[in-house]
Order: C-alpha cells, then structure tokens, then sequence
C-alpha cells in the first residue's frame, strides 16, 4: 500500500517495521502551587489500542490527558501524538487528535446534523467528504435516525453520543475520551461502549479515563491505575491480576465423595488448591475459566453430582484495592 492509498487510522510504521505508537507521554508532571496532580506519569498507547486510565475524582486523570492534548501546560516531561511533539502551540499535532471533553460541547438550538457541519467545517472538510463523515459518524454513535432533531430535545445520553461522533468527524490518529459515561442511562452508556469498542477494531488508537471498573475491564486493551498523582501499575487486566498473585475461583455445589473429588481435582494441571466444606468444594485456579469444563468431567468420573456452578475471577477492584490500600473511589 503506498502512501496515496494509507487510511487516515492505520499506523505509522516505525524504522523497524513494528508498529510506532499513536500516543507516547513520558514523564509527565503537572503542579497546582504547592499541589503535585501528575508525578511523572508515562504511557503508550498503539494504533488499534484502547488504553484506559483508571482511578478515582481528583486522580489526576483529567489533567494527565489535557496534557497529553496540548490543553495544559506541563511542568516537565514529553508527548509525542503521531509522531509530532505536542505542545501548547502545536497545531499538527492536536490535528491527530479528537478530543471528548466531560463537558458537553454542542449546540442545543442546532440539530445533530447541523452541529456536526458546523465542527467539520472547523476542519476544514467540505460538501461532499463533509456530508460522507456525518452520516458515517451519526450512524456510529446510533444517532442517524434523530440527524435532523434538535439536540435540545436529546437525552443526555444522546447528547454525550452525539459530543463523540464531534471528535471523530476529521477521522483523527488518537480519540481522547474523558469519562464518556458519566450521568448517562444505561442504553446511552451500552451504546457509549461499543462505539468505543468499535473505534478500536477499526484500527484507532482510544484514551479513555474512567473511575468505573466494569468499563475499564470491557472496552481496554491495556489498563493503567492511577491514584493521587502517581500511575502506579499497568498492563492487561489478566496481567494486572497476575502481579497481585490473585486467583480465580471455581464454587461447586455438590453431593458425593467431595473428599475423593477434591483429591482428583488437586492432581490436574493449573489447579493450585481443592478443599472442601459441607455440601461444597472451592477451587483455586490461574485460569478458571478454561479449566472449568475439565473440572465438571472430572467430577462426572467421581461420581459427585454437582447442583450448582459458581465462577470468581478477581476484578480491577482488587487490585487497586491491593495496590493503593483503599477501594476505588467515587
């Protein structure tokens, strides 16, 4: 493919041929007076990937990524967007990206069609490729049957869907979406995910903050945990879990020979513990999941009749909980 024919979301190659990351942010400090929000704070985020930062109100979650658009001044450190360093007067590189504030950025006199003419022709987009990315976007975000409404009979929900398809309409390297969900229904927030789930197929790369742990488990690649200034651990969610040496669990209610069963369940491969206790038996395993259907067999050959089925996996609660000493905070 040459460099006429590249869509606008597929990644730029780096000089050994992998991948170049969308986003780099190295060593990002902001202060407040005498207040450190952001203490040297780094991450990547690759084409095709949705990074999530997650972590409580007053995190500095929001402050991180206003740096990372060029929207507030650092202290120290470096951001690179597409290739480009950003800065406050970096006009290319904030060209790379869509930004989603929380605040709601649309015009409630206009229709969703209008306010979205409106921000492209801020994008200099024109007639037709203008008319193409409306409806492209308006179909993403579900909204193409209310195009000609006016906003101000929108939903919050809606409105929030409709402030997305505003940063995705000049089609950038890097969306920026800052607690998309916040104080929207549960149909909003549904349709919210899986535009953003989407977004990443589609090869973009996604900064997404959240202080909710079942978004971040559901639409992030990767996740980085940040509290009070400081990111202070990150990785996939099954990798997150594995540098706590949390375990997933397998709850069988069942009726036989529990004692012989947890015997034979102890001599499987992946299964680290089997005890037993009245009318149950708890297993403790890497990956549970994929073990479960052995489990089942093997209580078949035992002879134990098992009435009911209960899998644990840990979640981002647990480790942040096991990370920062506290629970996840509103």
């Amino acid at each position: 493919m040459d460099a006429t024919t590249v869509s606008p979301l597929a990644p730029s190659p780096s000089p050994d041929g992998a991948a170049a990351p969308v986003l780099r942010c190295e060593h990002l400090t902001k202060r407040f007076g005498d207040r450190v929000a952001v203490d040297d704070v780094g991450f990547v985020v690759g084409p095709g990937e949705t990074y999530g930062l997650l972590g409580p109100n007053g995190a500095g979650k929001t402050t991180t990524i206003k740096m990372a658009c060029g929207l507030l001044r650092r202290d120290g450190g470096r951001i690179t967007v597409a290739g480009r360093e950003v800065d406050h007067n970096s006009v290319a590189a904030k060209r790379a990206i869509g930004y989603v504030p929380q605040d709601l950025a649309v015009y409630p006199d206009l229709t969703a069609r209008e306010n979205l003419r409106f921000f492209g022709r801020l994008y200099d987009l024109r007639r037709h490729e203008l008319a193409t990315r409306v409806d492209d976007t308006l179909d993403l975000v579900d909204l193409r049957d209310r195009a000609d409404d006016r906003v101000d009979s929108f939903s919050g929900g809606m409105k929030r869907r409709l402030n997305i398809a505003a940063g995705l309409l000049h089609r950038p390297s890097l969306l920026v979406l800052d607690e998309p969900t916040v104080g929207v229904d549960p149909q909003s927030r549904h349709a919210i995910l899986d535009s953003v789930h989407s977004l990443g197929s589609s090869g973009m790369a996604v900064l997404y903050t959240t202080h909710y742990m079942e978004e971040a488990e559901r639409v992030c690649d990767r996740v980085g945990i940040i509290d009070r200034g400081h990111l202070v651990a990150e990785g996939t969610r099954r990798e997150l879990i594995e540098l706590v040496a949390e375990r997933d669990r397998i709850e069988l209610g069942a009726l036989g020979d529990l004692d012989g069963l947890c015997a034979a369940l102890r001599r499987l491969p992946g299964v680290d513990e089997a005890t037993t206790s009245v009318g149950e038996v708890h297993v403790l395993a890497a990956d549970a999941r994929h073990l479960l259907p052995r489990v089942l067999e093997v209580a078949e050959q035992q002879g134990v009749e098992v009435s009911s089925v209960e899998l644990v996996e840990p979640d981002l609660e647990a480790v942040f909980l096991h990370l920062t000493g506290t629970a996840l905070r509103d």
